[in-house]
């Protein structure tokens, strides 16, 4: 019976990881899809049916490239630094429970904080391994702005935390049957919205991947399958902290069709914020985050326990 229970959980990881590379492979497509659109030019339209078979070629190109041997480099740590970026990016979706061999995190809040806070290892050590400079200048970069906005996000995420008293997902749909936590704590909401935007490196906050001007950050040195990588484990992200934003603010987790229509429009909204708005000024970006959103959080993290005790909860 045990044997059977393993076997469940192995092919449910299996089919997991296999949606999410999938789902991963078509949200590049979309994302240049609506940028072209946004942008008045097509998309990718010609491999296959409207460029449907697009992300595959690019895949094939991505990963049977030439991979670029550095002389100076930590070769190891350099070579599998996108590796582990990607695993985790994947350990994440454990999160989501199943249906039919019920994994349930207790404490999945705190596997999800431990995740993206090893995440920032992997930048500082793609950058550094290299041993350029200005690979190691683009890591500290992404890595301090990380670390930043991980504070706030955290003590948001406390503040529905103390609303639910549970560190379990699933528990967020049982409190956001009557009205969802996102027109409940309404500033709070968009200040992690915000938040998740800067944890994932994307517009307007992607100081790391500015490619115009930064030429691309900590990954300058990486070539086809590394950079591939990277860049997976990111739209990866992308995808999950939609799921996550969904689950806490926009009436948890239930497997209905109006559920993924509301994860779709988060990533989408990704996408367009991408193409609507100028990128931020880097000074400005550590302004918005110690001088905004830390004392926000602050304020309403101690309204909601002040809330709970006066409640009696």
């Amino acid at each position: 019976m045990m044997l059977m229970d393993l076997l469940n959980i192995l092919i449910g990881m299996l089919f997991l990881i296999i949606g999410v590379l999938i789902g991963v492979a078509f949200l590049t497509l979309l994302e240049r899809k609506v940028l072209g659109y946004i942008q008045i030019r097509k998309g990718p339209n010609k491999m296959g049916y409207m460029g449907l078979l697009q992300p595959f070629c690019d895949a094939i190109k991505l990963f049977s490239k030439e991979q670029v041997y550095l002389n100076y480099s930590n070769y190891l740590v350099y070579y599998f630094s996108p590796v582990m970026s990607f695993i985790l990016s994947l350990m994440v979706w454990m999160l989501i429970p199943y249906m039919f061999n019920m994994i349930m995190f207790n404490l999945g809040i705190l596997f999800f904080l431990c995740c993206t806070s090893i995440g920032v290892y992997t930048l500082m050590v793609a950058g550094w391994s290299s041993n350029s400079n200005y690979s190691l200048l683009g890591g500290l970069r992404a890595v301090a702005q990380t670390i930043s906005y991980e504070v706030s996000m955290s003590l948001i995420m406390m503040s529905s935390i103390i609303m639910i008293m549970d560190f379990n997902l699933m528990k967020f749909f049982d409190y956001q049957i009557m009205i969802w936590f996102m027109f409940m704590m309404m500033p709070l909401s968009l200040c992690f919205l915000s938040s998740l935007m800067a944890e994932t490196n994307r517009t307007p906050f992607d100081f790391a991947e500015g490619e115009s001007e930064l030429v691309s950050g900590f990954n300058i040195e990486y070539s086809s399958g590394g950079f591939a990588l990277i860049f997976l484990s990111e739209y990866s992200s992308i995808l999950f902290m939609s799921l996550l934003f969904v689950i806490m603010y926009m009436g948890g987790y239930d497997l209905t069709l109006i559920f993924y229509l509301k994860l779709v429009f988060l990533s989408f909204f990704f996408i367009w914020v991408r193409g609507t708005l100028p990128r931020y000024r880097y000074d400005k970006l550590m302004y918005l985050c110690w001088k905004s959103y830390l004392p926000i959080s602050l304020n309403f993290l101690l309204f909601f326990m002040g809330l709970k005790m006066f409640l009696g909860y």
